[in-house]
């Protein structure tokens, strides 16, 4: 993806911590590019600042005012119930809240052993771990089991994927405790068939921080990459924390998932970052009351996938009143051909957050998108889209909007080569039909 071609406010988080102290929490991440030795050196300084990071994280979203959302209730949470009270009322993103309050409680268990409150002997902290998990192996099934504190088989998430065999027939379940885990993590071709089953998109995610420069390219950035087939998430969280772009800055793009495998589906997941957030890159995909949070075009790529019941969230710096510049946009869909049967299409989802954005912009020739009885605030730009500059788009793109709502639905402003959809128009769009889920999509269990 280009550049970010967008003005941004100079004055992020400067309350909490200078961009020079972020910069210096964020160059102690591993990378992929660095020496064993180097990587070694880094994830010791990570374990000693992993507080502080996770703080600064926060602080990089200080003047950001996401859409309200209100995390699940989590037991494990009650103890920092005043923490979380404050950050919830200044931050509605609710991964944040939950991941700071996982971080304190991982303190409390950072050993395998504790006291008892009476003084007894010492207990494992894995006693309250489920007896006999995982279950034994099935004809159809196979369960792997991860927990970075050593409570089953894996403690990354990676071991775990090297684990299931090659061409695997088997649905391999890897069942994800909660916790955050710092890795970089492949699914390669070769490892069809896995899902991985998180404990809630607000208490299990995958992070790391690569960036287009520190990877190669935009497509390597991805903190998790699955090129496979039939691969499911459900209830964990996909994140990229590198630093957040000015404006102009080349190579900064950092993704949190490049989806590259057919008949993939997500549920109940959240995807976070700033540019490129989630690069939904090729084949048929199913988004399902998921919470994708970014920039500037943070769903991206040329798949063929349904969003439904999905909230999406921008954080985009907030615009002045009566300013009509433009700070983001919601997806940069790269159809390159009429013959190609892609796009993206968003259901009765909510599009929010802040600044001033369009809900797409024409990355290639023939981008299609679609958004269907989807509630937009006011952050939606009147025009709505933008042919990325480029007016020999505007008679191969497809921009389409049907029986949306709220006061950034308003199509009266909108571009000349967006179409108001009919019925008759919108039927193709409005179900799994339109990924041919009927023949490969299987029911939540």
């Amino acid at each position: 993806m280009p550049s970010n071609p967008f003005p941004s406010s100079a004055c992020l988080c400067s309350h909490f911590l200078s961009f020079k102290y972020l910069f210096f929490l964020f160059s102690s991440l591993p990378r992929s590019s660095d020496t064993a030795k180097t990587k070694k050196e880094r994830k010791m300084n990570l374990k000693s600042i992993s507080l502080t990071f996770l703080v600064s994280i926060l602080a990089i979203l200080v003047s950001k005012h996401f859409m309200s959302s209100t995390p699940n209730n989590n037991p494990q949470i009650i103890s920092l119930k005043y923490l979380i009270d404050v950050c919830l009322t200044t931050f509605s993103s609710p991964i944040i809240s939950s991941l700071i309050s996982l971080k304190f409680i991982s303190r409390h268990h950072h050993h395998h052993h504790k006291k008892k409150p009476d003084g007894g002997k010492n207990v494992s902290i894995c006693d309250d771990f489920p007896p006999n998990f995982p279950p034994p192996d099935t004809d159809t099934t196979s369960i792997l089991c991860v927990d970075r504190n050593g409570c089953c088989n894996f403690t990354t998430v990676q071991a775990a994927v090297d684990a299931v065999s090659n061409s695997s027939q088997k649905r391999n379940i890897i069942w994800i405790n909660v916790g955050i885990y710092y890795e970089k993590v492949i699914v390669p071709i070769i490892k069809p068939n896995i899902t991985f089953q998180g404990q809630g998109f607000t208490s299990t995610a995958i992070v790391w921080n690569d960036t287009a420069n520190s990877s190669h390219g935009t497509f390597y950035s991805g903190s998790v990459q699955v090129f496979s087939d039939n691969f499911i998430a459900k209830n964990i969280s996909f994140m990229n924390v590198a630093p957040i772009p000015g404006p102009g800055y080349m190579g900064a793009q950092a993704v949190a998932i490049r989806i590259a495998g057919d008949q993939a589906a997500f549920w109940g997941c959240g995807f976070f970052g700033a540019q490129d957030t989630l690069h939904d890159d090729k084949g048929r995909h199913y988004f399902k009351q998921c919470y994708i949070q970014g920039s500037i075009d943070f769903i991206f790529g040329n798949a063929r996938s349904l969003y439904e019941d999905c909230q999406v969230v921008s954080m985009a710096n907030p615009v002045a009143a009566g300013s009509k510049s433009i700070d983001g946009s919601v997806t940069a869909h790269g159809r390159t051909s009429k013959d190609e049967n892609t796009g993206f299409v968003f259901v009765n989802c909510t599009v929010g957050g802040t600044g001033r954005v369009w809900l797409g912009r024409a990355w290639r020739p023939f981008s299609r998108v679609v958004f269907a009885s989807t509630t937009m605030s006011d952050i939606i730009a009147p025009e709505g889209w933008n042919d990325f500059n480029d007016p020999t788009r505007d008679q191969s793109i497809f921009y389409g909007e049907y029986n949306c709502t709220g006061p950034g639905a308003n199509m009266s402003k909108r571009a000349p080569y967006v179409q108001r959809l009919n019925d008759t128009q919108a039927a193709p769009f409005l179900n799994l039909s339109f990924i041919d889920g009927d023949q490969w999509l299987q029911p939540f269990l």
